[in-house]
This record gives C-alpha cells, sequence and structure tokens, in this order.
C-alpha cells in the first residue's frame, strides 16, 4: 500500500469560501478515484501547516490512475493557487528499494505532460517533498 499525504498552509487573504471549495474538491478525490482505498482530509496539527490529506492506494498503477484523474486535475487547479507552502510525502509497506524514484518517475511523467500544473506548481512560494518537480527531475 501507499500513503500518498499533502499537507499545506493557505496564503493569506483566502476566503473560507475558497478554501472549503478545495477541501471539498480533495474530499472528492477520495471518494470518485477508483483507486483510492481510504482517505482523510482535514486540519493538520501541532506543526507549521494548517491542513492536510491521505490517500491510500494500493500500488503503483493506481497511484498512476490516481495522479492523472480529472478529480485530482480539479484540486490542482482550484487549490494551488491558494496554496502558501506544501510538502508531499509517501509512505509505504513496499520494500521495493526503488520505491520512491518510481513514485518519482510517475510525477515527472505528470509534468512532462501537463504544461498548465507544472505552472501552478512553478508559482507555489515553497513546495518540498515526493511530488516536487525537484524531487522527480
Amino acid at each position: 500500500m501507499i500513503y500518498h499525504g499533502n499537507r499545506f498552509k493557505i496564503k493569506e487573504g483566502v476566503s473560507a469560501e475558497e478554501l472549503e471549495v478545495a477541501l471539498e474538491s480533495l474530499r472528492n478525490q477520495g471518494r470518485v478515484i477508483p483507486s483510492v482505498k481510504s482517505f482523510v482530509v482535514g486540519p493538520d496539527f501541532g506543526g507549521e501547516f494548517e491542513w492536510g490529506a491521505v490517500f491510500v492506494i494500493e500500488d503503483l498503477d493506481g497511484y498512476w490512475e490516481y495522479l492523472t484523474h480529472p478529480a485530482h486535475s480539479n484540486t490542482d487547479r482550484v487549490g494551488l493557487p491558494l496554496v502558501e507552502k506544501f510538502e508531499s510525502y509517501d509512505i509505504t509497506d513496499d520494500l521495493d528499494p526503488e520505491m520512491g524514484a518510481k513514485i518519482a518517475a510517475l510525477h515527472k511523467r505528470r509534468y512532462e505532460n501537463d504544461a498548465e500544473l507544472t505552472k501552478l506548481v512553478a508559482d507555489l512560494p515553497e513546495y518540498t517533498g515526493s511530488s516536487a518537480p525537484t524531487a522527480t527531475s
């Protein structure tokens, strides 16, 4: 299993309504993407981030489906412009020593095929972690 997580801090001035649209889009990913086995979206406590989401996905094929699903693309487009600081991470029980590189390759492929997404990510003030473009090059 792969546990794909995102943690983020929202820019000052974002309205409660804009934030709720983005959070609901994240929840929708969990409801409609077939490869997502379970998910959580909510406040992130105990650190510098305000919100987070974790999606549980069975394998790399499911991860690719998750990354390229229209529901995920919608979240990128409505949510990323609201974000001040973003971190992504992946935790897995798969002991394949190449798993990190395989996950990074999926993200790299996604960026290579989606110029709009790449620009949204490049425009983020701060972005680190498993799906950050620097991690995939």
